[in-house]
């Protein structure tokens, strides 16, 4: 079994949506409950996969070289964004044997590595719940990392919201 200080690993992948939110919030109402304390049967690391620059430009030719470092700083500035939400959902929900880390790359890739580097025996990922033709266009990550990653994955979807 995988484990760091003999504690199974749980990797939680977050992104900007609420999707993902709800997911780590989820994982810790359902995991982390208030009675285990430090007595949690799991050491979690959440991952966010900060994108490549030159993934987020479409633009070719003279300029692009000037647009990239400034398009990386913005990436990288929402990757602390990103990462501070879930530090705050973490002391909110009173959990702190949490590792947390920005891997530049595909989302797909980067968790499925995340799994194999920390020997982990859950992946958590959220579902934005896009219909099959979007699933397709945009690839899911969720669908790619429940066939891929070498671990149980536990993909959390959002209630839908009655109106």
């Amino acid at each position: 079994m995988a484990a760091i200080e003999g504690k199974e690993v749980m990797v939680v992948g977050i992104d900007d949506s609420q999707h993902s939110t709800y997911a780590l919030e989820w994982t810790f109402d359902h995991f982390f409950t208030p009675q285990l304390g430090s007595d949690s049967p799991f050491k979690v690391v959440v991952v966010y996969a900060k994108p490549f620059a030159s993934s987020v430009v479409s633009l070719a030719g003279p300029g692009v070289a000037e647009v990239l470092p400034i398009v990386d700083s913005d990436l990288k500035k929402m990757a602390a964004r990103i990462i501070g939400k879930a530090k705050e959902i973490c002391i909110s929900k009173s959990v702190s044997d949490v590792i947390f880390e920005v891997v530049e790359g595909d989302a797909r890739n980067v968790l499925c590595e995340a799994v194999e580097r920390h020997h982990a025996s859950v992946l958590v990922v959220g579902s934005h719940g896009y219909g099959a033709i979007k699933r397709v266009v945009l690839g899911s990550v969720s669908d790619y990392c429940a066939h891929q990653a070498h671990c149980t994955v536990m993909i959390v979807k959002r209630p839908k919201i009655k109106t």
